[in-house]
């Protein structure tokens, strides 16, 4: 089992914010470092003899982590470059729409006010309905929604400021009945949940591995459906682009660039299942649901669900300066936790990973209690 020894994350912190960046394991991180010797030493042999085969070999190892085929997955930075790859590639105009949620990262709601701007496509916000009442319920009212000018669907599998899992498998296939496109921004998924992109069955799908897979920053993915190949235009037209390229070739080679955080992303890999990462997400989870109960108890306010959660839970808060807050418990405390405030509630989002423990989880709950009474 893994143990706070193997992070990097300073002593005299106590980091409950994963979600937003990560944290890289020392072993991970030393194979990192490695790679990046290994660039400097001779950067033209590594990055013009070889490097089409070691990226080769470390996008095989992703797909079958993944269960598709290694030419449907290329590396990107992060999963806000892919889902910019997927959504830009999109040929919408006036009149079409896009079908998404109000539970979207806020980087995806401008990159979909961006697209609408260029193309003329509305944009459909279904606001979810809290507490989450089941996968059911929630797919019945997001394709509510939906109608004959719904072109494609952007949703979250885990959302950023609710920490809620949405039904990505049953969305992507009531939207293929209906002939509709789906585009999945998994950007804290890999990891934190098991992954099998064949059964979920989107179109489009980009997830990080910095967050919860804990490999380097700028080591994220996107996934598309063959079908969909020709559909998709690289962001940036490189060496890789021209005449008979196929989708890898001409999304994955944009220039000069660091290639080994996704060479690392093996290693990560093989950290996490051989330190039994099934038993560290349940442990995770069981403490973030801890969490939950403690304080929904203690202010006497309901949850956003009752389990529709993994290793990363917001927990509504009463009424406070939720930055003032935040603040405090840092300069304070030396806790670090994202507060803030969602469709008019406060919350605090904690991030439990397997650096973290009960002791620490008790320091937060009891700096919290002592700051909003």
């Amino acid at each position: 089992m893994p143990s706070r020894a193997d992070f990097l994350i300073r002593d005299d912190i106590i980091f409950f914010n994963h979600g937003s960046f990560g944290a890289c394991p020392r072993p991970v991180f030393q194979r990192y470092q490695a790679w990046q010797l290994e660039l400097e030493r001779q950067p033209v042999e590594f990055l013009l003899r070889r490097r089409q085969e070691l990226m080769a070999s470390a996008r095989a190892q992703i797909a079958d982590y993944f269960n598709v085929p290694a030419g449907q997955v290329v590396f990107v930075a992060n999963a806000t470059t892919g889902l910019n790859i997927a959504l830009r590639s999109l040929q919408l105009r006036r009149g079409d729409e896009i079908l998404t949620s109000d539970h979207e990262y806020g980087a995806v709601d401008r990159l979909l006010e961006f697209v609408s701007s260029k193309t003329g496509a509305g944009i459909r916000r279904h606001r979810v309905r809290l507490p989450y009442e089941s996968d059911h319920a929630f797919a019945e009212a997001f394709f509510a929604q939906a109608s004959a000018k719904t072109k494609a669907i952007v949703i979250s599998h885990i959302t950023s400021p609710t920490s809620l899992i949405f039904p990505v498998e049953l969305i992507c296939r009531r939207a293929r009945e209906a002939g509709i496109l789906t585009i999945i921004d998994g950007a804290h998924a890999p990891g934190q949940l098991p992954l099998d992109l064949a059964a979920i069955g989107a179109d489009m799908y980009s997830g990080n591995f910095h967050k919860w897979l804990c490999a380097p920053k700028g080591s994220a993915f996107l996934h598309v459906r063959p079908e969909r190949h020709d559909l998709i235009d690289p962001l940036t037209v490189s060496h890789g682009w021209y005449p008979g390229s196929d989708f890898v070739e001409r999304n994955e080679w944009s220039g000069t660039r660091d290639i080994a955080p996704f060479l690392t992303v093996p290693a990560a890999i093989e950290y996490q299942r051989a330190r039994e990462w099934d038993r560290v997400r349940a442990e995770c989870h069981e403490l973030a649901a801890r969490a939950q109960h403690e304080l929904c108890d203690h202010y006497g306010l309901q949850p956003l669900s009752q389990d529709q959660f993994a290793q990363m839970v917001t927990i509504p808060l009463p009424d406070c300066d939720a930055g003032a807050v935040q603040q405090r418990l840092y300069e304070a405390h030396r806790i670090e936790v994202p507060l803030g405030e969602f469709a008019g509630q406060c919350g605090i989002r904690i991030s439990v990973q397997a650096y973290n423990s009960a002791e620490e989880l008790a320091r937060l709950l009891a700096a919290l209690k002592s700051l909003i009474g």
